[in-house]
């Protein structure tokens, strides 16, 4: 592959977010929601003895209050999205981006080696792709010269 084409792939590694909040599954609903609020975050990834097992979205905490489930008591293992569907440090954007609209997901864990490294959502693949988009039509402005135009 030509060296320009490289430099032009773009892996989660480079777009996702290494600090990640997590919460245990025996976590309360309210509790995963002052969590969310003060980190201003979307969602937690719950683990099980500091093994990610699971996700919870703002979208889970708002069904469960529409259920009117006990936030103070109904666990955060109970309405969490499994099996945790993760990537890879090495993945390319586009293939994560497959894996989160063919499983129906906007945010997606990164796992190395069975542990939690970051996480990378829809929004982290937008804006990096509409960057890579500026960038490639910037380098093709710069090389082409269009020809001497007749009319």
């Amino acid at each position: 592959m030509p060296i320009e084409a490289r430099s032009t792939l773009l892996f989660v590694n480079d777009i996702m977010t290494s600090k990640v909040k997590t919460a245990e599954g025996t976590a309360t609903i309210l509790e995963a929601a002052v969590l969310m609020e003060k980190s201003k975050i979307g969602s937690l990834v719950i683990t099980s003895r500091g093994v990610p097992v699971g996700i919870v979205t703002e979208g889970d905490i708002s069904r469960a209050v529409a259920k009117k489930l006990d936030v103070e008591k109904t666990t955060l293992k109970s309405i969490m999205g499994q099996p945790l569907i993760t990537a890879k440090r090495e993945m390319r954007i586009e293939e994560a981006a497959k894996l989160m609209a063919d499983s129906k997901i906007k945010k997606l864990p990164v796992v190395d080696y069975g542990k939690l490294v970051g996480v990378v959502t829809q929004t982290d693949i937008v804006g990096a792709s509409f960057s890579l988009v500026t960038s490639l039509k910037e380098m093709v402005r710069a090389r082409y010269t269009p020809p001497d135009f007749e009319p």
